[in-house]
């Protein structure tokens, strides 16, 4: 009888290790995501740019021969002579960060989800 028990609380230690492994992989690799995130942010707050931005804006990411990046209004479509090299188009969040455009809607689905997760 205590050999079965032994067996059993051995079993269902460790797999309540490996559920705990899973999680802190998932932790892991969450805050690497975070991580790059912040990096990427930082670099984009470094960006020539001749204009405040504002949370909600989007602000469209060129750059020069050169290598020189800098923000525009302008989004490619709207360019009508000079053509530049177009990078990227993002949104600048309340918090300061930078959400490329493609990303936005999932964001905003995101956001959404939260005040229901913090109601209960």
């Amino acid at each position: 009888e205590i050999e079965k028990a032994d067996a059993m609380v051995a079993t269902v230690t460790t797999e309540k290790l490996r559920l705990l492994a899973e999680q802190i992989r998932a932790l892991q690799a969450k805050a690497e995501t975070v991580l790059e995130g912040a990096r990427r942010d930082a670099l984009l707050h470094r960006v020539r740019c001749n204009f405040e931005k504002k949370p909600g804006g989007i602000y469209h990411l060129y750059e020069d021969p050169d290598g020189t990046r800098w923000f525009s209004l302008l989004a490619p479509s709207e360019w009508r002579v000079r053509k530049p090299n177009f990078v990227a188009s993002y949104r600048l969040e309340a918090d300061q960060s930078f959400t490329p455009t493609d990303a936005i809607e999932a964001r905003d689905a995101e956001l959404g989800t939260l005040p229901k997760l913090l109601s209960r």
